[in-house]
Order: C-alpha cells, then sequence, then structure tokens
C-alpha cells in the first residue's frame, strides 16, 4: 500500500483525490482545516488531520503522524490553495502574505519536513496554476494568486534539480479553471469545463505514475488558456 499525503482534502479536486486513492488501497493522510467532511467518509483507509497551514507550529502534526504510524511517503500532493479576487490596486502587503503563506511557503515547508521520509521512488506533485504559467492569459483581480503559484513551479524546478541524486521526483500541474467551491466564491458567474472528479482522476494517475516519465517538468492541464 502506498503512503499518500493531500492538503486542501476537504472539497474539491482534493476531497475528490482522498477517496480516489483510498479506494484504490491507499493510505491516506488528508490535511486540512476542517476535517469534518473527511471523518464523515468513515474510510478506513483514510486518517484526518486538522492542519492551519498558514500556522507554522501545525506542520509537526503530520511530522508526527508519518514517524509514528507510516515511517515513509511515497506521494505527497500540495493541492491546498488560497485565491483572492481583487483589484491589484486595492491589496495591500497582508492580502499578498495570507495567500503566499498557504500557496508557496507551506508548499516549502511541508516539503521541507517530509524529505527524511521521501525514498528513492517518492513523488512529489504540486499543484498549480495556469495562471502561473508565463505568457498565459491571466484572469484580472488575481495578482497574488497567479505569482504565488508561479513560484511554486520555479521551487519544484529547483528541488528536482536538488534531489535527482536521492531518485525524489517534482513536478507541477499547472491547471485551468476546474469547477470547484474555491472557483465559485471568486468568480460565481464563470462555469468551468473541468468537474473536480474529472481534473482529481488526472492527478490521481499523475501522482502513481508521472514520475515514470517526468521529473522538475511543468503539465498544463487545461483544455483552454486560462
Amino acid at each position: 500500500m502506498k503512503n499518500v499525503i493531500i492538503t486542501g482534502a476537504s472539497r474539491g479536486i482534493g476531497f475528490e483525490l482522498i477517496q480516489l486513492f483510498a479506494k484504490n488501497n491507499c493510505n491516506v493522510l488528508a490535511i486540512s482545516r476542517n476535517i469534518e467532511p473527511i471523518s464523515n467518509l468513515k474510510s478506513k483507509n483514510i486518517t484526518a488531520l486538522s492542519i492551519d497551514l498558514s500556522i507554522e507550529s501545525d506542520f509537526q502534526k503530520v511530522v508526527d503522524f508519518v514517524k509514528i504510524n507510516w515511517k515513509k511517503v511515497d506521494i505527497l500532493i500540495n493541492n491546498a490553495g488560497k485565491l483572492e479576487n481583487k483589484p491589484f490596486s486595492k491589496t495591500c502587503l497582508k492580502d499578498f502574505t495570507e495567500v503566499y503563506k498557504v500557496n508557496v511557503f507551506a508548499v516549502a515547508e511541508l516539503t521541507r519536513l517530509l524529505l527524511p521520509f521521501f525514498k528513492k521512488g517518492s513523488h512529489v506533485v504540486t499543484i498549480s496554476s495556469m495562471g502561473g504559467i508565463q505568457g498565459s492569459v491571466k484572469f484580472p483581480g488575481l495578482s497574488a494568486y497567479s505569482s504565488s503559484k508561479g513560484a511554486v513551479i520555479t521551487l519544484s524546478e529547483l528541488l528536482a534539480e536538488e534531489y535527482k541524486e536521492e531518485g525524489i521526483s517534482f513536478n507541477v500541474l499547472a491547471l485551468g479553471a476546474v469547477q470547484t467551491e474555491m472557483l465559485k466564491e471568486a468568480f460565481p458567474d464563470y462555469d468551468a469545463p473541468t468537474s473536480a472528479l474529472e481534473m482529481a482522476e488526472y492527478i490521481y494517475d499523475f501522482g502513481l505514475n508521472g514520475d515514470k516519465y517526468f521529473n522538475g517538468k511543468v503539465i498544463q492541464v487545461s483544455s483552454s488558456t486560462p
């Protein structure tokens, strides 16, 4: 059984992902601030941990769980995201800080803390956005979000190079618009062409098999741009 950690697991793509991995005989550590939807699944293969990714001390809960129960992590999917939609002129330092805490700093810190548990063949998949791809069409109002998604692309490319001798793979999936609660909150009138389950099925397969073909790569997963 593979040991899989997924952040942002209580809704949207993350919620579908934890169910896909659990149904296919994987041990899943599901991380979210709100764990009630996860607990309600009553899956023997899923452990829910209430973690606030903007609070540094919370990360130790993940380390302690892995150290006691698993000893190794096969797949980490950095799926959690925070989106702020407002004109750049109305943003402040706090807006950028809060978005970067979840979208960038948490990705870096969780990955760093789990390094001792990654073995040869482990795969770290970070969920980015087409908005973070240089040259792509951008949504106005997403200055903090899109720039943060560009930052994790560069981070993952660097980590792939730094840990290639250890056999740990780091890849990024830059997603187009997906019909999730987060998208609906930011853009109430926008209907995305892809459902959360459809995207989760792609990410599930990539998490299991993508490292056989890719390392340090950014895969654009979108039927349109953005």
